[in-house]
């Protein structure tokens, strides 16, 4: 399973990104799918999920701002982000399990996207 994440950029607060995360070797339509990220200095954390029926997870601290899809057809998960906030500033990871359930922590995750940096300015 290969995982490609792509879209990060610098941007300023207030404003968008939609990162992509394409895979080959799996069918992401029937595994669940995650977002992480990761400052400088901190822990990985998650962002968001997306299980095998489409219902999302996110954490407090993007909900109402970041949304996260999948398409079938193209095999590839999304993350669009919208009014960012500096301390949105991290690397980004997406990342899917061997099994099939969802799961919240690093260590539950199996395959994992090399990640792209987003920064945002104030």
């Amino acid at each position: 399973v290969q995982l490609q994440a792509s879209g990060g950029g610098l941007v300023q607060a207030g404003g968008s990104l939609k990162l992509s995360c394409a895979a080959s070797g799996r069918t992401l339509s029937s595994y669940a799918m995650a977002w992480f990220r990761q400052a400088p200095g901190k822990e990985r954390e998650i962002v968001a999920t997306i299980a095998r029926g489409s219902t999302t997870y996110y954490a407090d601290f993007v909900k109402g701002r970041f949304t996260i899809s999948r398409d079938n057809a193209k095999n590839t998960v999304y993350l669009q982000m919208n009014s960012l906030k500096p301390d949105d500033t991290a690397v980004y990871y997406c990342a899917t399990r061997r099994q099939l359930g969802v799961a919240m922590t690093t260590y539950e995750y199996d395959y994992w996207g090399q990640g792209t940096q987003v920064t945002v300015s104030s």
